[in-house]
């Protein structure tokens, strides 16, 4: 199938669909049926204690899974999320980023199913790991 969108396609996307997110989150490589993808963290992602939230943590699987499907299969604004099933399994590091490893594990025409590891920057051992679903819209 092969790649529908680049990277700079994706980032003009999510800016013209997404503004109000869009500057949180930056591609950092991309691939077929793969993307890593950066969480800029800062203070309106923390939650009491200095470290990033569940929410914020939630929005990066999402938006790298989101992201990965489109490169896939072109600018379909209406791919939804239609399962989530996240682990959160250590604390992340206080004041770095955090970058998602994404792969697709399924690609059909109706439904999409992705993988994401997520760790703070520096860090070997992930923070959180998420299995999404999404639904693909007709053609």
């Amino acid at each position: 199938m092969g790649l529908q969108m680049s990277t700079e396609e994706l980032t003009a996307f999510l800016k013209a669909e997404f503004p109000q997110v869009s500057g949180e989150f930056a591609i950092e490589d991309l691939g077929e049926m793969r993307i890593r993808t950066r969480l800029l963290v800062g203070e309106r992602h923390l939650r009491p204690g200095g470290t990033v939230s569940g929410p914020s943590i939630f929005a990066l699987a999402d938006v790298s899974v989101y992201l990965a499907v489109l490169a896939m299969i072109g600018p379909q604004g209406l791919a939804v999320t239609t399962n989530c099933s996240i682990d959160f399994m250590r604390k992340p590091a206080a004041g770095v980023d955090l970058i998602a490893e994404c792969r697709l594990l399924k690609l059909g025409r109706v439904l999409a199913v992705g993988e994401v590891l997520i760790f703070s920057e520096g860090s070997e051992a992930p923070v959180a790991r998420a299995s999404m679903t999404y639904s693909i819209p007709p053609k």
